[in-house]
């Protein structure tokens, strides 16, 4: 597990502790039709969790549907990632429709006082990483990377990626993953610039995520940081 929260401002959260650092929890948009996505959604927006957690949500059909557009018009990258974005937002707002407890926010300043209060957060990216010179604008770079970058922002404790698709049973670096494509391209360089612990888990394992949260288990598969990623470059397209 992560080590004991550390103390913002002391003020509590919903344990009754001081306020501990966030975990990032990307979810994807591969579950945005999986009958089962409410009970993720009900066990992130329980009271009681030893840290508070914020949600990056998937692009999921919303995405898709960016995709199919820039395959028939051919706009460029840069208006394809502007829209990418807002695909994301889209799919936040459904969790948020979903599950009401479920708070948005689109600042820095948004995010930080829902940490502060222990209440979980479904992070709405555009206003925050639009326009950010180190964010490439391009497919290489989803929700995976842009959930690490958040995670890098709130100087989050960990970061956890639950994913449809099938997850390593043991520790594995983020590259190979990568080059797997159950992560995005530009995945290893954000996991490598991210000091903080990164797990990898199933949908299904919803069950081991709950005993994750309350301190008593690893949420999935630990993904290792590979130093070398750190030096590649975050080109815009």
């Amino acid at each position: 597990m992560t080590a004991n929260p550390s103390p913002e401002d002391g003020s509590p959260n919903a344990a009754g502790n001081v306020t501990a650092r966030p975990w990032v929890i990307k979810i994807g948009g591969s579950l945005s039709d999986w009958h089962r996505l409410g009970t993720w959604l009900d066990l992130i927006s329980q009271p009681g969790h030893l840290h508070p957690l914020v949600i990056v949500p998937g692009g999921g059909p919303f995405a898709d549907a960016v995709r199919d557009a820039q395959d028939n018009w051919r706009f460029d990258d840069r208006l394809a990632h502007r829209m990418a974005l807002l695909a994301m937002e889209q799919f936040g707002l459904m969790l948020h429709g979903i599950c009401p407890a479920l708070q948005t926010a689109a600042t820095r300043e948004r995010l930080r006082s829902l940490i502060r209060a222990g209440m979980p957060a479904v992070w709405l990216p555009s206003a925050m990483a639009l326009d950010q010179p180190e964010i490439a604008e391009s497919w290489d770079v989803t929700s995976d990377s842009l959930a690490a970058w958040l995670a890098m922002e709130l100087d989050a404790a960990a970061l956890v990626l639950v994913k449809s698709g099938p997850c390593p049973c043991a520790a594995t670096d983020a590259a190979a993953l990568a080059r797997d494509g159950l992560v995005d391209a530009a995945f290893p360089h954000w996991r490598a610039r991210f000091a903080g612990e990164t797990w990898c888990i199933h949908r299904d394992n919803h069950m081991l995520m709950e005993e994750a949260l309350a301190g008593r288990a690893n949420p999935g598969c630990t993904l290792l940081r590979s130093p070398e990623a750190e030096l590649l470059p975050s080109v815009r397209a």
